[in-house]
C-alpha cells in the first residue's frame, strides 16, 4: 500500500487514473447529450460539432436527444432530475441556466445545485435581421419606422426566455419604440417567416442566421455584443450604433447533472479542452462565428452565477415578463 505521502506527492494525473479506474470502463455505453431547443438552432448545431470529436476520444456515440419546450427548460429539468447519471449530459446555455430561472415564477429545478458545470463551449453575438423588403437600411432606420407605425413592429425569436428574446425587448426599450416579441418553436421557423415575408424582423443568433445573410435572404442590421463581429464586419454593433446598454453575448457550455463522480466530471474537462483545441473544430466555429470557450468548471460556475445576477436585475429593472 502506498503511504499517505507519496499520495500527497503524487502528481494530479496519476491520482486522476488511480480514481477513474474506481469508477469502472466509464462510459459504458452511449453518452446521451440533451439539446434542449429543436433541431438547427445554434444549441443543436454547436452539440453536434463538438460531439463529433468527443465521441471519437471517449470511444462510445454522442447521441444528440432534442428535448426542447419552455424556453430550454424542458430539456434541461430532464438532466438535472437526472441526479448521479454519468451517462446524461446537456449543453447549457444562456436561456435555460442564465434568463429562465429569474424570468419565470416557477422554476422546476435549480441551475445552481441541480448540475455540475464542466466548462464553456462558446459564445457569439445575436443579430437583428430583417427581410430584404423592409423599407429599412439601417438600424436608425428600421427604429424610426417602428416609431412610425401604430403599435410599433414585430421581431420574433426561437422561443420565450431566449437570449434573443430579451435583448430584442432591451432594445425597445433603450430606444423608446414599440416592439412586439414573437416567440416560435424554433430559430428555423422564425427564419422562415422572416424570409417569407410574415414577420418583418427576428432577433438570432449569429451562428444560425450568417448561412441566410451570406445567400441574402436576410440583411443584418446591428450585433449584440460591444465590438463588430468579425464574422460580419461591415454591420455595426448596437453600441456603435448608440445604444451602449443593448449588449449581450450569447454563450453555451457543458454541464452534467449533479451528484456525478469527481473523476468523471475530471474527464469529461479534459476531453473537451482538447475538442476545442482541435484546429478543425476552431475553423468549424470560426466560419459560424462562434468563439471557443476557454473556461472550466470553477470559472465557469462563476460565470453563470453573475449571468443569473445580471439578469435578475435586467428584467426586474425593465419589467420585462414571459409572454
Amino acid at each position: 500500500m502506498p503511504s499517505r505521502r507519496s499520495l500527497l506527492l503524487a502528481s494530479p494525473a496519476l491520482l486522476l487514473g488511480r480514481f477513474a479506474q474506481a469508477q469502472g470502463n466509464w462510459p459504458e455505453r452511449p453518452i446521451r447529450w440533451i439539446v434542449n431547443f429543436p433541431p438547427g438552432g445554434a444549441a443543436d448545431t454547436l452539440s453536434r460539432a463538438l460531439g463529433e470529436s468527443i465521441g471519437t476520444r471517449l470511444g462510445q456515440p454522442i447521441v444528440i436527444e432534442n428535448r426542447p419546450g419552455a424556453g430550454g427548460l424542458v430539456g434541461a429539468d430532464l438532466v438535472a432530475k437526472a441526479r448521479g447519471d454519468a451517462h446524461t449530459v446537456i449543453m447549457s446555455n444562456a436561456a435555460s441556466h442564465g434568463i429562465g430561472p429569474v424570468l419565470y415564477p416557477n422554476m422546476p429545478y435549480d441551475p445552481m445545485a441541480d448540475f455540475t458545470h464542466v466548462a464553456l463551449v462558446g459564445t457569439f453575438a445575436s443579430v437583428l435581421v430583417v427581410n430584404p423588403g423592409v423599407p429599412a437600411a439601417t438600424l436608425q432606420e428600421f427604429l424610426a419606422l417602428a416609431k412610425g407605425r401604430p403599435g410599433g413592429l414585430a421581431y420574433g425569436t426561437g422561443g420565450n426566455g431566449t437570449m434573443n428574446h430579451l435583448i430584442g425587448q432591451v432594445l425597445a426599450r433603450a430606444a423608446g419604440v414599440e416592439l412586439t416579441h414573437v416567440p416560435y418553436r424554433g430559430s428555423a421557423a422564425a427564419l422562415t417567416d422572416a424570409m417569407g415575408g410574415q414577420i418583418p424582423a427576428v432577433m438570432e443568433s449569429l451562428p444560425i442566421a450568417l448561412p441566410h445573410l451570406r445567400a441574402g435572404r436576410l440583411k443584418a442590421l446591428g450585433t449584440s455584443e460591444a465590438a463588430r463581429d468579425a464574422a460580419l464586419p461591415e454591420v455595426p454593433s448596437f453600441t456603435e450604433a448608440g445604444l451602449p446598454t443593448v449588449q449581450s453575448t450569447n454563450w453555451f457550455g457543458f454541464s452534467t447533472a449533479a451528484g456525478v463522480p469527481a473523476p468523471i466530471v475530471a474527464r469529461w474537462e479534459v476531453v473537451i479542452g482538447e475538442a476545442l483545441q482541435d484546429p478543425k473544430l476552431q475553423e468549424r466555429f470560426a466560419n459560424i462565428g462562434v468563439v471557443p470557450g476557454r473556461m472550466g468548471p470553477a470559472a465557469y460556475t462563476a460565470m453563470i452565477q453573475g449571468e443569473l445576477t445580471r439578469w435578475r436585475g435586467v428584467i426586474q429593472s425593465a419589467g420585462i415578463k414571459p409572454d
